[in-house]
């Protein structure tokens, strides 16, 4: 499909290792961008920062996610990516809305709130640990977008609240200056691809339960085989939704596959020993040449 002359942004984080639930929920839809807009990815190397102390952690974060993206298929020749960082214009931007932004909106800010919530659980005091950059986050974020002129900006339905308080912080800017800012349209994912990890809870690291993208072979196999199952033998039926096993494998077999283990599911005569082993040979063909490449693009000074 041939791009249109609308800019899409998305912003990655560097925040570890990749696993197969960023790939289904946020990588792919993101590089399929691509093919539809004028494409603009950059590394938000300094959202990191109101997390990440260790600076040799987070320059081997900021690394691993450049490789990670073109492993998987980002094209430099067709798109623009970008470190945060590099970008001085996106922090002058940032003070002028800093100026012009309520700080009651700040206050109703989503990280903030929880962060809030999560201290007067605890009897803490509300702001204990909460630095001005969490208190900030999305006016930076606001920067990030409107410094390119960006029309469309993917969102899930828990994201919403950033782009929105973007528009507003643009009319104010607008309102004050004259038309200088664009504002965004949000590109509203209602169906976000999610996958249970090894032990049925939502893919996080957080849980200690993912499958890395690029882990080596003998540690995939690993992974896979640890998925949590029921205890019903190959003869028994077996319900396919309820499985985190099956929920997984059905987004990397092609469909005729998917149906016919959905089959024996139902009918009885599949193990849950044979199909994990299919499932790792499945993410080892999809992943194995670019994990090769995403080893040799880290090797590169």
């Amino acid at each position: 499909m041939s791009k249109s002359a609308k800019v899409a942004l998305t912003g990655i984080k560097p925040s570890g290792e990749l696993h197969l639930g960023n790939y289904l929920g946020a990588i792919e839809p993101a590089l399929e961008l691509a093919n539809e807009y004028d494409a603009y990815y950059f590394i938000a190397d300094y959202h990191a920062l109101t997390t990440v102390r260790d600076p040799a952690a987070l320059r081997r974060q900021i690394d691993e996610l450049a490789a990670t993206w073109l492993a998987l298929g980002l094209d430099p020749e067709r798109v623009v990516f970008y470190r945060q960082s590099d970008i001085p214009e996106v922090f002058e931007l940032f003070w002028m809305l800093a100026c012009i932004a309520p700080k009651g909106m700040l206050n109703r800010a989503h990280a903030y709130k929880a962060a809030v919530d999560r201290n007067l659980e605890e009897g803490l005091d509300r702001d204990h640990d909460v630095n001005a950059g969490l208190y900030n986050y999305p006016i930076l974020m606001a920067a990030d977008i409107l410094a390119f002129d960006t029309d469309i900006v993917p969102v899930g339905q828990d994201q919403k609240q950033h782009l929105e308080m973007t528009r507003d912080l643009a009319g104010s800017f607008n309102t004050l200056y004259g038309e200088t800012l664009h504002i965004p349209e949000p590109l509203i994912r209602d169906q976000v691809k999610t996958i249970p990890g090894t032990d049925g809870r939502k893919m996080s690291k957080s849980y200690g339960n993912t499958i890395p993208i690029f882990a080596p072979p003998k540690q995939l196999r690993k992974k896979v085989m640890s998925i949590v199952t029921d205890s019903k033998g190959i003869d028994e039926p077996k319900d396919p939704d309820q499985c985190n096993l099956f929920a997984i494998y059905q987004h990397f077999a092609p469909p005729e596959a998917v149906a016919e283990t959905r089959r024996k599911y139902v009918e009885g005569g599949l193990g849950y020993g044979y199909l994990k082993q299919e499932l790792f040979e499945l993410l080892e063909a999809r992943f194995g040449d670019q994990r090769e490449r995403y080893f040799e693009l880290l090797a590169q000074p």
